[in-house]
């Protein structure tokens, strides 16, 4: 059996779409940071994104944990060409699309970008790494909205609209379990 304690990275406070541009997370609330330090399991190994809002949240959560390299496909979804920009300016350029994207998410993908399933794949294949690599342990795998989205979707046997209804919230902690007999969830968007 081995625990998965999904985290999302601090905020931006960007208000645009941020996939795979290298912001840096606001971490200045160093008290959250150390209740949510002490709610992770002390014995866990500590992996992220490379993107440095995650690996910088990783690093500000690791405590004595040991940490593993930092894992590319643990990104945030590549919104492509509407990376940074804002969805009223997204829709109102390609409408049909940009619905289709988030009301229907499967095959559609921005331009230049990933559809959902891609991102799925993705993820799901670095998740399966992770697991395969450290069968019965803890991970604290530190990432993003998108990234936890599609591990949800994974464990609860969910469609991508069903799980889009989910809030992740920056700073929060999703529970996930794999074993042998599958896939289980604990909290989900767990605020301490």
């Amino acid at each position: 059996m081995t625990r998965l304690h999904l985290v999302r990275h601090g905020p931006t406070h960007a208000k645009s779409m941020v996939g795979w541009s290298d912001l840096p997370a606001d971490l200045s609330d160093t008290g959250l940071l150390t209740r949510l330090s002490g709610h992770l399991p002390a014995d866990a190994l500590v992996v992220s994104s490379d993107l440095i809002r995650a690996a910088d949240t990783a690093s500000a959560i690791q405590g004595n944990r040991p940490r593993l390299p930092n894992r590319p496909g643990l990104r945030e979804i590549n919104f492509g060409a509407w990376e940074l920009r804002r969805y009223a300016e997204i829709e109102a350029d390609d409408p049909v699309r940009a619905r289709a994207y988030w009301e229907t998410p499967g095959d559609v993908s921005p331009p230049g970008g990933e559809s959902w399933h891609q991102v799925c794949a993705r993820v799901n294949a670095e998740v399966d790494a992770l697991t395969a690599l450290h069968p019965g342990t803890d991970l604290i795998v530190v990432g993003h909205f998108g990234m936890i989205l599609t591990q949800l979707q994974r464990a609860l046997a969910i469609s991508a609209e069903q799980v889009f209804s989910h809030r992740i919230d920056n700073l929060s902690v999703t529970e996930i379990t794999w074993s042998p007999d599958g896939w289980s969830i604990g909290r989900i968007n767990h605020l301490v």
